[in-house]
């Protein structure tokens, strides 16, 4: 027999040994045929707009379409994988045929990550899930304890971000086959490394989907969203199919987490939201391991990230801090324009907010937008915020793809690289960030015909007087040398200066396993507290049951008096003095018995 435990309400599944099930909820249709391995069989019509048929004989690998009244073929919308790129053949996959090594893995407790972000597509010259095996050893040895891969889910053409998929149970065939992402998990696990999938429930990408046709109603017509038509998430067909994603994803792939992209954009009027559905069922479901949830949200909330008296998480894990990069951005480039502007002035006062308090942002009216942002975050534990200094978004959301390093200065980022490794937050690395990569991260994509020319008009007028981009050629995301321009250089490792960078990488990292994670499982909310702010200045403490954390920066290009820190100093850039040097960090750790 086939394993059962994967069966989903959409898509193709074995029932047996040989025998699959074909499921297709199609509203807009009143018939459907599959297409087996060229051969024709209408499907049986159900209730509710649902079409099923039962085969035998089905071999895994089998290509397979669904053929429209008007003799239209699209793929399954609940593909498990596809033959080649988004609108041709899905393939039938035998969940059970890839044999684990790794079975046993029960993964790794939240306080002890260190994330790190990747793209499958330029972590390395192939772009594969194969080819980034080879570099889990080194991630591994630096200190890191968490993947967090971009969408993985297919999108049109080859070269993209991945969050415009619109197969929501497919991986991205130009990174590889199921059984390829499978090994990769696996091999991931045999050198300690948790994998998180960034995942996307608040819309379809424009090439590829055909759900509009199919199912009509599993979209709002009145609701939209910045990249599309909003998802009916009150309709029960379409809420089956989301909130069975994430699950499929975490269980058919032993994946340890899931980031959820942009929730704001979720709108569900449900009794129940589709969120709190989907954590629930999570939760219920995979009791033998830790899984990580985590989420993005421009609202600054809270709601989502409860704990349990006994500190246990019923929903989500932690949320990713935007209000700490740009805080820190603007403390470090002096850049105002766009959501900047929130952060401008005084800037050291919402970076020593953030990292005392979790949002900068906690109900006061943003400049930006003239309404109230965010609610009171101090109750909330120092390990409920995900934070970094640069990812993904905030490098490549810039015209021309500036890492920090490229607008900071290395001197600046690196004070700023060693308070992220070393607060009590949760801290994430863009890829190439620990040996100070300097390759930009570009907006890429690969549309063709009329869909090419309006996402590169689009991204055009999207600079246009936007401040510090006067100017500036915007790169096309449709030319191949937009992609191939972001891919890590990974011969920055042999140079000596990414040598430095690389060491001291390792080096915080080797003291946040050492001194900082202890601290954080019992760690609690309203813990942080400012010690000082000035002309480029950040003093702040964390008072834990197991002692006191205290930290001092100076981004600033004159020296200025240290602050009273209690403690041994744990670290310190450059060695340790009396005073907070231009470009200086210092660190101390006051145990609680020596207090």
């Amino acid at each position: 027999m086939k394993s059962k435990s994967f069966l989903k309400s959409w898509g193709a599944e074995y029932v047996s040994e040989d025998r699959v099930r074909f499921r297709l909820w199609a509203t807009g249709q009143e018939k459907v045929t599959l297409r087996l391995a060229g051969k024709e069989t209408p499907m049986t019509p159900a209730d509710n707009g649902w079409f099923e048929l039962q085969v035998d004989n089905v071999a895994p690998g089998a290509e397979y379409n669904f053929v429209l009244a008007d003799g239209m073929a699209v793929p399954d919308p609940a593909s498990r994988a596809q033959k080649d790129e988004v609108n041709g053949p899905s393939l039938v996959i035998d969940p059970t045929a890839y044999a684990w090594r790794n079975s046993e893995w029960r993964g790794r407790p939240w306080e002890e990550a260190v994330v790190y972000e990747m793209h499958f597509g330029t972590f390395t010259p192939e772009g594969t899930f194969r080819a980034a095996i080879e570099k889990l050893p080194y991630l591994a040895e630096l200190g890191v304890t968490m993947l967090e891969v971009l969408p993985l889910s297919q999108f049109g053409g080859t070269r993209g971000w991945g969050y415009d998929g619109v197969l929501l149970y497919a991986p991205h065939a130009a990174y590889g086959s199921p059984d390829d992402f499978k090994a990769f998990v696996d091999a991931a696990h045999d050198h300690g490394l948790s994998v998180v999938l960034d995942i996307v429930l608040n819309h379809f990408g424009p090439e590829g989907n055909y759900l509009p046709l199919l199912a009509p109603d599993f979209f709002h017509k009145e609701r939209e969203t910045p990249w599309g038509a909003g998802i009916a998430y009150d309709v029960e067909e379409a809420r089956r199919y989301i909130v069975e994603a994430p699950l499929f994803w975490l269980q058919e792939y032993h994946l340890d987490g899931l980031r959820f992209d942009a929730i704001d954009q979720i709108e569900d009027n449900s009794s129940k939201h589709v969120l709190v559905d989907i954590a629930e069922r999570i939760r219920a479901e995979i009791t033998d391991r830790p899984i990580h949830l985590t989420t993005e949200d421009s609202r600054n909330v809270t709601f989502l990230h409860p704990r349990e008296a006994d500190g246990s998480v019923p929903l989500f894990t932690g949320e990713w801090n935007d209000d700490f990069h740009n805080a820190v951005h603007v403390f470090a480039t002096g850049e105002s324009h766009a959501y900047y502007q929130d952060f401008a002035g005084e800037p050291e006062k919402r970076v020593a907010r953030v990292l005392a308090e979790g949002f900068a942002y906690q109900g006061e009216i943003s400049p930006q937008s003239g309404e109230k942002r965010g609610v009171d975050s101090t109750g909330q534990p120092p390990v409920a915020f995900v934070d970094f200094i640069q990812n993904h978004d905030q490098v490549g959301n810039r015209a021309q793809g500036e890492r920090l390093i490229s607008l900071a200065g290395a001197d600046r980022t690196k004070v700023l690289l060693a308070t992220l490794l070393l607060s009590p937050h949760i801290p994430l690395m863009f890829m190439g960030e620990e040996y100070g990569e300097t390759q930009p991260f570009l907006f890429f994509t690969d549309f063709h015909g009329d869909l090419a020319k309006a996402v590169r008009e689009g991204r055009a007028r999207e600079f246009e007087g936007h401040a510090g981009h006067e100017g500036e050629t915007v790169p096309d995301p449709n030319d191949e040398s937009t992609f191939m321009m972001s891919k890590l250089d990974w011969n920055k490792l042999d140079s000596n200066e990414g040598k430095a960078w690389l060491a001291m990488t390792r080096e915080l990292l080797a003291l946040r396993q050492q001194h900082i994670v202890p601290l954080l499982a019992t760690a609690g909310g309203n813990s942080g507290k400012v010690i000082k702010t000035g002309d480029g200045v950040v003093a702040v403490s964390w008072t834990f049951p197991a002692g006191t954390l205290s930290m001092a920066l100076n981004i600033g290009e004159t020296a200025q008096p240290l602050p009273d820190m209690p403690g041994e100093t744990i670290f310190a850039l450059p060695a340790a003095s009396d005073t907070l040097p231009q470009h200086s960090l210092i660190v101390r750790l006051a145990a609680r018995n020596a207090q």
